[in-house]
Parts: C-alpha cells; structure tokens; sequence
C-alpha cells in the first residue's frame, strides 16, 4: 500500500518524539501482525489508558509527523490488545485505488438490496456546515475515555497514514473481515465521508469502528440516505441492531449524531 514515510522507527530512539516536535508520554512501538512481525512499526500505543485530554495533547503528531491519533481499546467481550487483534497488513490495498461510491453500490446489491427491495440510491449529499473535524473528534475521543464509557480503558495509539480515513488500512485492521477481506475499499468510503460529513476515525477495537461526526445530516430523509450507505458498509449495523427498519436506524444513530459507531459479527 502506498503510504507516507514511516516515523515511528525514530522513537526507538527518540521515545518522547521530541526530534519529531512532540513530548510522548510512555509507550510501545507494535509491529506484530498474523505472520509474524512486520517490518517496520504499525503503531505507537501509550502504556497507561488515556484520559480526557490527552486526544488534544497529541492532536499535533497529525500534522508534525504524520502520525494520526485513534483509541484502541474492547467492550467487555473482546480482546483489547492489539498485538492479538491478527492484523494483516497484507491483505490491505491502497484506499485512493477504490470509488467510493462503486464500493457501496457493489456492497449495496450483494449485502442490502433484496432486503430493502431498493436500487442502490446513490451517495447521500455532503452533510451541512457544523463543527471544526478535529474539534469534534476531541470531543468525541473525550467522551469514550471518561468514567463510565464503554471504552474507558482505550490505549491512545498514533498511526502513520495519510489520513484517518486509512487508518484501518495502514495497519492492516481486519475488524470487518466477514464482510470484506481487504479494509481499504471501506477507507475509500471512510475517505468520501471525511469530505462529505468531517469524519475522523476515533476508536478502533478488535471488530468495531467509531468514528466522529462534524457534519451530520440535519433530516429525516438526509440521515436515510446516509442510513443507505451505513447498510452497505456494515450490513450487522441495521441487521442485528433490533432497530426494525432502515428509517428507525436512521432516526436513532443518524440524524444529528455527533459519532456513528460500526460493528462486524
């Protein structure tokens, strides 16, 4: 997959990153994958769980380094160490060689089109202008790591990829890998929701995905069409949420929604 240069191998050396404009806290270079160690650095991973505050403390590594923030971390019932999640850097192409808007049509007939009895409708408009993308990922990454979140005990991680949006990708997540072998047709459409609703990819566990929302569709018909494509991305989403219907989800964890949670069975 084409990516960036790889930062990460200078904190071997450097472990605050201060040669890269930063000031770490204690952590972990992680570099195993399904085969065994990969050549060079996935992540860097904090020892300690994070707090409130820390996303915005190390927010700049973006920018200075090319190194995007995420939380890694498991519910209850999943494992919360990465270095046991199979990751398979193999297996992921480039995301900027996949349409988004192919994908999910591709997706949409083999995974949703006989259940809602529908054509694929095509890519829900550009959500309307609302928070600043990083400030809302902020916000949302101090939600999740507050008392009481179901993700208190996430460990903030820096990635090396050229946006959130490939994030999945640059590490080789296989979260969704019932769904699709290969994570960077999904990064394509991560990438189309980055410009279109101000996404950023905040949480990652064994098979669940949050991401945050700056821009949110603001209507009941807005939040179904963007309803759509959350079918075609994770068919679990809608089929195993207890929601009903399409519409139901739509209302429930679209209109309006600050984050939008994926989860792969």
């Amino acid at each position: 997959m084409a990516t960036l240069p790889n930062q990460l191998p200078t904190l071997a050396a450097d472990p605050t990153g201060r040669s890269l404009g930063l000031d770490l806290p204690p952590g972990t270079l992680l570099d195993t994958t399904v085969d065994g160690p990969w050549d060079e650095p996935l992540l860097w991973r904090a020892d300690a769980p994070a707090a409130p505050g820390d996303w915005l403390r190390l927010a700049s590594a973006r920018r200075t380094a090319g190194l995007h923030p995420v939380l890694l971390g498991a519910d209850a019932d999943s494992e919360p160490h990465p270095d046991k999640w199979e990751l398979d850097p193999d297996l992921a192409s480039y995301p900027g060689d996949h349409d988004a808007e192919e994908v999910l049509a591709d997706l949409w007939e083999e995974f949703a089109a006989e259940a809602e009895d529908a054509d694929w409708p095509g890519l829900a408009p550009a959500g309307p202008a609302g928070a600043d993308p990083d400030e809302r990922a902020t916000e949302v990454a101090d939600s999740l790591t507050g008392g009481g979140s179901w993700l208190e005990r996430a460990h903030l991680a820096l990635v090396p990829a050229r946006r959130s949006a490939d994030i999945p990708a640059a590490v080789g997540w296989c979260g969704p890998v019932n769904h699709l072998d290969d994570v960077a047709p999904l990064c394509a459409v991560l990438r189309s929701w980055e410009d279109r609703f101000g996404i950023r990819i905040v949480a990652m566990t064994y098979d669940q995905l949050v991401v945050s929302v700056a821009a949110p569709p603001r209507t009941p018909a807005e939040a179904e069409a963007v309803a759509a494509e959350h079918y075609a991305f994770c068919p679990d989403n809608i089929e195993q949420s207890g929601h009903g219907s399409l519409r139901a989800y739509a209302e429930q964890e679209v209109l309006g929604a600050h984050s939008w949670t994926f989860w792969w069975d």
